[in-house]
């Protein structure tokens, strides 16, 4: 099936990359196949992780199939935009048809892009994963790409008003070494490594972050933010 919408999509977010003059900088894209299935796992600090983990891979030239909560499918201008670009919609009250899509989506010799800590992490540290990402894996034989972005959160994320007009961003993706989970493998272990695999890129990401001020929303509090602790975020729920 040709894609019709997918490639204007990302000639406009490009063009919009371009206006507001962000500066993206793209890291291991070479672990991202080139063919056949993949599933992408990535961290997830803003709403617009789908279109900056979508960039990752297009030095590959892989169209990302990403696993969205259903709500999005349902809104008037998002729901057509997801559907032509073939994502896949996650109904958390019938979770194993949004599965069974992604496994058929992997053994078509697409990517699967998957963000398995299910939510935003407001406290932008890596959360505890899903097992989903490494299930998926192992179930096709495919690889599972670690993904961390970082710089994302600035423009719009969860308890803070969106600001799409902030020229000059920096914004860091990071693709890391596969994993290649077997069925025989536990999908707790492979989700732990790879848990451990994002931690370290995101640290890293942060470490070498061109802009690095204390006191802002959009900084962990490890590193002088005002985003909550991880602790502090459990204590509440």
């Amino acid at each position: 099936m040709a894609d019709l919408v997918y490639p204007p999509v990302i000639a406009l977010a490009k063009t919009m990359f371009r206006l507001l003059n962000m500066r993206i900088t793209v890291e291991g894209a070479e672990h991202v196949p080139t063919t056949g299935g993949a599933v992408i796992a990535c961290n997830h600090v803003s709403y617009l992780d789908f279109i900056f983990c979508g960039l990752g891979a297009n030095p590959s030239k892989r169209l990302v199939r990403f696993m969205a909560k259903e709500s999005i499918f349902r809104h008037r201008v998002g729901g057509p935009l997801m559907r032509g670009m073939r994502h896949i919609p996650v109904d958390r009250e019938a979770g194993m048809a949004s599965y069974k899509a992604a496994l058929n989506n992997l053994k078509d010799g697409e990517v699967v892009g998957v963000f398995p800590e299910a939510t935003i992490s407001q406290s932008f540290t890596v959360k505890e994963l899903k097992s989903g990402a490494a299930r998926l894996a192992a179930a096709t034989g495919t690889p599972l790409v670690p993904m961390v972005l970082w710089g994302t959160q600035r423009f719009w994320t969860k308890g803070h008003p969106k600001d799409l007009t902030q020229r000059g961003i920096p914004i860091t993706i990071i693709a890391g070494e596969p994993l290649h989970p077997t069925r025989r493998d536990n999908a707790d272990a492979v989700t732990a490594e790879l848990r451990t695999r994002m931690t370290a890129m995101l640290d890293r990401a942060q470490r070498e972050y061109p802009d690095r001020p204390e006191g802002v929303f959009w900084q962990p509090a490890h590193l002088g933010g005002t985003a909550p602790t991880p602790e502090s975020l459990l204590a509440a729920d």
